[in-house]
Protein backbone atom coordinates (compact mmCIF):
# COMPACT_ATOMS: atom_id res chain seq x y z
CA UNK A 1 0.00 0.00 0.00
CA UNK A 2 2.93 2.16 0.97
CA UNK A 3 4.82 1.50 -2.41
CA UNK A 4 1.90 2.32 -4.51
CA UNK A 5 0.95 5.81 -2.52
CA UNK A 6 4.63 6.63 -3.04
CA UNK A 7 5.01 7.16 0.66
CA UNK A 8 6.81 5.69 3.84
CA UNK A 9 5.82 2.73 6.14
CA UNK A 10 6.41 3.77 9.38
CA UNK A 11 6.51 1.95 12.80
CA UNK A 12 4.39 3.99 15.12
CA UNK A 13 4.53 1.29 18.58
CA UNK A 14 6.69 -1.43 17.40
CA UNK A 15 5.70 -2.71 21.88
CA UNK A 16 2.25 -3.23 20.86
CA UNK A 17 0.97 -6.79 19.20
CA UNK A 18 0.41 -6.60 17.01
CA UNK A 19 3.10 -3.46 15.92
CA UNK A 20 1.18 -0.45 14.64
CA UNK A 21 2.45 0.72 11.65
CA UNK A 22 1.46 4.19 9.55
CA UNK A 23 1.30 5.09 5.67
CA UNK A 24 2.89 8.64 5.15
CA UNK A 25 5.04 11.02 4.28
CA UNK A 26 8.37 10.75 6.53
CA UNK A 27 10.05 13.61 5.41
CA UNK A 28 7.04 16.19 5.54
CA UNK A 29 6.38 14.41 9.16
CA UNK A 30 10.11 15.24 10.64
CA UNK A 31 9.91 18.52 9.22
CA UNK A 32 6.52 19.89 10.49
CA UNK A 33 7.81 18.09 14.08
CA UNK A 34 11.19 20.37 13.98
CA UNK A 35 8.69 22.91 13.10
CA UNK A 36 6.54 22.91 16.05
CA UNK A 37 9.65 22.64 18.20
CA UNK A 38 10.90 25.59 17.15
CA UNK A 39 7.59 27.34 17.80
CA UNK A 40 7.86 26.32 21.30
CA UNK A 41 11.28 27.33 22.07
CA UNK A 42 10.82 30.94 20.59
CA UNK A 43 7.16 30.88 22.82
CA UNK A 44 9.71 30.23 25.89
CA UNK A 45 10.14 33.15 28.36
CA UNK A 46 14.14 33.12 29.63
CA UNK A 47 13.78 34.77 33.30
CA UNK A 48 17.01 35.89 33.95
CA UNK A 49 18.45 36.16 37.64
CA UNK A 50 20.17 39.86 37.94
CA UNK A 51 21.85 40.35 40.98
CA UNK A 52 22.60 43.30 43.77
CA UNK A 53 25.86 42.96 46.01
CA UNK A 54 25.98 45.08 49.17
CA UNK A 55 28.15 45.27 52.09
CA UNK A 56 26.67 45.57 56.08
CA UNK A 57 28.18 49.22 56.06
CA UNK A 58 26.93 50.49 52.49
CA UNK A 59 24.82 53.17 53.49
CA UNK A 60 21.02 53.89 52.80
CA UNK A 61 21.53 56.30 50.00
CA UNK A 62 23.32 53.85 48.37
CA UNK A 63 21.42 51.59 49.27
CA UNK A 64 18.64 53.16 46.96
CA UNK A 65 20.28 53.34 43.93
CA UNK A 66 20.84 49.55 44.33
CA UNK A 67 17.12 48.90 45.02
CA UNK A 68 15.96 51.08 42.07
CA UNK A 69 17.77 48.90 39.91
CA UNK A 70 16.24 45.98 41.51
CA UNK A 71 12.62 47.65 41.02
CA UNK A 72 13.64 48.38 37.04
CA UNK A 73 14.80 44.62 37.07
CA UNK A 74 11.69 43.11 38.74
CA UNK A 75 8.89 45.41 36.65
CA UNK A 76 10.87 43.92 33.60
CA UNK A 77 10.03 40.28 34.56
CA UNK A 78 13.61 39.42 36.35
CA UNK A 79 13.98 37.60 39.17
CA UNK A 80 17.00 39.27 41.58
CA UNK A 81 19.80 38.15 43.82
CA UNK A 82 20.12 40.32 47.14
CA UNK A 83 23.59 39.43 48.29
CA UNK A 84 25.53 40.88 51.24
CA UNK A 85 28.95 40.10 51.58
CA UNK A 86 31.29 40.24 55.03
CA UNK A 87 34.90 40.93 54.81
CA UNK A 88 36.81 40.74 57.85
CA UNK A 89 34.99 40.58 61.13
CA UNK A 90 31.51 42.40 60.06
CA UNK A 91 31.01 38.27 59.95
CA UNK A 92 29.72 38.62 63.79
CA UNK A 93 27.22 41.16 63.01
CA UNK A 94 24.84 39.14 60.67
CA UNK A 95 21.80 40.61 61.66
CA UNK A 96 22.97 44.09 60.31
CA UNK A 97 22.76 42.37 56.87
CA UNK A 98 19.39 40.78 57.87
CA UNK A 99 17.89 43.89 58.75
CA UNK A 100 18.98 45.23 55.61
CA UNK A 101 17.74 42.32 53.59
CA UNK A 102 14.36 42.73 55.15
CA UNK A 103 14.74 46.72 54.63
CA UNK A 104 15.12 46.10 50.67
CA UNK A 105 12.17 43.35 50.67
CA UNK A 106 9.64 45.72 52.46
CA UNK A 107 10.33 48.26 50.09
CA UNK A 108 10.27 45.94 46.84
CA UNK A 109 6.92 44.14 48.57
CA UNK A 110 4.85 45.82 46.11
CA UNK A 111 6.27 44.32 42.90
CA UNK A 112 8.05 41.54 44.49
CA UNK A 113 7.97 38.03 46.59
CA UNK A 114 10.71 36.73 48.53
CA UNK A 115 11.64 33.56 46.59
CA UNK A 116 14.19 32.62 48.69
CA UNK A 117 14.41 33.68 51.97
CA UNK A 118 18.02 35.66 53.34
CA UNK A 119 20.37 32.75 54.34
CA UNK A 120 24.21 32.86 55.22
CA UNK A 121 26.06 30.88 53.22
CA UNK A 122 29.89 31.31 54.10
CA UNK A 123 30.74 34.79 54.22
CA UNK A 124 27.51 36.00 52.21
CA UNK A 125 24.28 36.14 53.53
CA UNK A 126 21.73 36.26 50.37
CA UNK A 127 17.65 36.14 49.67
CA UNK A 128 16.11 36.21 46.31
CA UNK A 129 13.22 37.91 45.22
CA UNK A 130 10.80 36.91 42.23
CA UNK A 131 8.01 39.23 40.25
CA UNK A 132 4.93 38.58 41.99
CA UNK A 133 2.71 39.91 38.98
CA UNK A 134 3.09 39.87 35.16
CA UNK A 135 5.61 42.20 34.31
CA UNK A 136 4.44 44.93 31.82
CA UNK A 137 5.72 44.50 28.21
CA UNK A 138 7.22 47.96 27.02
CA UNK A 139 4.64 49.07 24.06
CA UNK A 140 6.67 50.79 21.11
CA UNK A 141 5.36 53.83 19.94
CA UNK A 142 2.94 54.30 22.97
CA UNK A 143 0.94 57.89 22.97
CA UNK A 144 0.78 59.42 25.81
CA UNK A 145 -2.94 60.71 27.05
CA UNK A 146 -3.85 63.83 25.88
CA UNK A 147 -4.24 66.75 28.46
CA UNK A 148 -8.35 67.98 28.04
CA UNK A 149 -8.85 70.77 26.32
CA UNK A 150 -10.36 73.93 28.01
CA UNK A 151 -14.47 74.04 28.27
CA UNK A 152 -14.47 77.34 26.33
CA UNK A 153 -13.39 76.00 22.45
Amino acid sequence: MAREAELDLVEVSGTAVPPVCRVMDFGKFLYERTKKEREARKAQTKIEVKEIRLRPKTNEHHRGFKTRDARRWLMDGNKVRVTVRFRGREISYPDLALEDLKEIAEELSDIAAVEQAPALEGKTMSMVLAPSRAPKKKAEGEAKPEAPKPAGE
